[in-house]
């Protein structure tokens, strides 16, 4: 395993814990009573499908020790399903296909397409010490392409019909700071002339604009993930050993300056874009409880297994 994929696989496994339990939170949310055609998913490793083996990066999982609830690697960041794939099975649609396989064509993405792509982030350049990555505005790009392709298919009307009722899923961001503005070495030129706020401004800007296109492209009920606590993430701390045992606190700051203006964001949208439902889901807290609380988590772990 590459120096590379030893620290994606590091710190995506606290993030895994966190994803499952916030998605739960969010069925509830959105309304399952509602009829959920298709769900079309933008994001990063955590909801990466396998998009990524189509394209030259060192970020992959196509190899072991990926995939082993599949009986293979299929791409997935992850031992088995992403929360999408468990999403999108209680909602009936089964599995969104990755954009990039040649199967994802015809009636198939009629149900919804997954973009993701690991070390994609919100701005082009993030993720770039992994070579090739689709990053956010990419990924809308591709969806463009599918949306197309869905109007040649059943028409006009019925497609924004069908991107009305659909769920749209976007998670990225903290690509954006562990590999971009926090990189190791490489990033401390450009923190020595950009102050984190002036980053996290341009996040935010950015991301306006790419979920107003998003919007414009018929995307109406909108989830948007905050960033985690990536200062307590095992690779961050493995590059901060004077952090001890605590989380590194400067990637905490910088995710929550993102998330307070992220939150204002979503607000601003939902009341300035007619007829769009944007949804703020808050994991990094999710992950702070089970961080100060991971006794209780344990505990309610055993229990459930002793009831099986």
């Amino acid at each position: 395993m590459s120096f590379f994929m030893a620290i994606y696989l590091n710190r995506r496994v606290i993030f895994g814990i966190m994803f499952r339990v916030f998605m739960v939170l969010l069925l509830f949310k959105i309304g399952l009573s509602n009829y959920v055609p298709a769900s079309f998913v933008f994001g990063d490793s955590l909801l990466d499908v396998g998009n990524n083996n189509y394209i030259v990066s060192l970020a992959k999982a196509n190899h072991d020790p990926y995939g082993i609830d599949f009986g293979m690697a299929t791409g997935r960041f992850s031992n088995g399903r992403t929360v999408a794939d468990v999403i999108n099975q209680k909602l009936g649609l089964g599995f969104s296909p990755p954009y990039l396989a040649p199967t994802t064509t015809g009636s198939v993405v009629l149900k919804g397409v997954n973009y993701a792509s690991g070390a994609g982030g919100i701005l082009n350049n993030s993720g770039q010490i992994f070579g090739g990555r689709i990053n956010f505005d990419a990924q809308i790009d591709n969806f463009a392409n599918t949306r197309e392709e869905i109007i040649s298919l059943i028409g006009v009307p019925a497609a924004l019909n069908l991107f009305k009722k659909a769920l749209f899923t976007v998670a990225l961001g903290s690509n954006d700071f562990l590999d971009n503005y926090l990189t190791p070495i490489l990033s401390i030129p450009e923190r020595v002339l950009v102050s984190p706020e002036s980053f996290v401004a341009t996040l935010v800007s950015r991301l306006r604009l790419q979920l107003t296109r998003l919007f414009n492209l018929g995307a109406r009920k909108i989830v948007v993930v905050n960033v985690g606590p990536i200062g307590c993430i095992p690779y961050v701390r493995d590059f901060t050993p004077f952090a001890g045992d605590e989380c590194v606190t400067l990637p905490n700051e910088l995710a929550q300056l993102f998330n307070t203006q992220l939150k204002s964001l979503v607000a601003e949208l939902r009341t300035k874009l007619e007829g769009s439902l944007f949804v703020y889901a808050d994991v990094y807290h999710i992950m702070e409880d089970i961080l100060q609380n991971y006794n209780d988590y344990v505990t309610r772990s055993t229990l459930s297994l002793r009831v099986r």
